[in-house]
């Protein structure tokens, strides 16, 4: 990432931990987003149905977080770089594996990626709460969504233990 052309109020020292922060944010994102279609294009099994458009989902919302981050670093005077080499470099993902993919490890693994980049996206929250709020404030709001995303992924593999399953009965009597 360069920082030359476009000026910025930020001083120096800001531009840098938020530029930063940014960066690793394009990255994990774009990461995300061709995670995301991977399985998408090979996921397999009898909940096909309902995972498949969900994929789609996230790869959607992970490439427009992936335009706004981008975007905030531009307007800070840092340039941003997504390059296919950059992304396979720095990205702190857990990956997917190649090949048809069963449904239930895809949800495994969609919800794997999602805590690992919100665990990255936490940390520069963190880092930006005082050198831009601004960026902070962007870095929140994707947390957000992606928390949000990571329940639903979640969910779907989610078990009741067997004293909740006696609870549910006893309630339903």
């Amino acid at each position: 990432m360069t920082t030359t052309l476009i000026t910025t109020t930020l001083d120096a020292e800001q531009q840098r931990i938020a530029g930063k922060a940014l960066q690793g944010t394009v990255v994990d994102l774009i990461d995300l987003s061709l995670i995301a279609k991977q399985a998408h294009w090979n996921v397999i099994g009898p909940h096909f149905l309902a995972v498949h458009p969900s994929l789609d989902e996230l790869a959607t919302v992970a490439r427009n977080f992936t335009d706004e981050a981008a975007e905030r670093a531009t307007a800070i005077g840092v340039s941003p770089d997504g390059r296919a080499a950059t992304v396979a470099a720095d990205a702190g993902t857990t990956g997917f594996a190649e090949g048809w993919t069963p449904d239930a490890e895809v949800v495994e693994t969609i919800a794997a990626n999602l805590a690992a980049v919100i665990a990255r996206l936490r940390a520069r929250i963190e880092s930006t709460e005082k050198a831009d709020p601004v960026t902070q404030d962007l870095l929140i709001g994707i947390t957000a969504r992606l928390e949000q995303l990571h329940w639903m992924w979640q969910a779907q593999s989610a078990q009741p233990s067997a004293q909740r399953r006696r609870l549910g009965q006893l309630l339903s009597r």
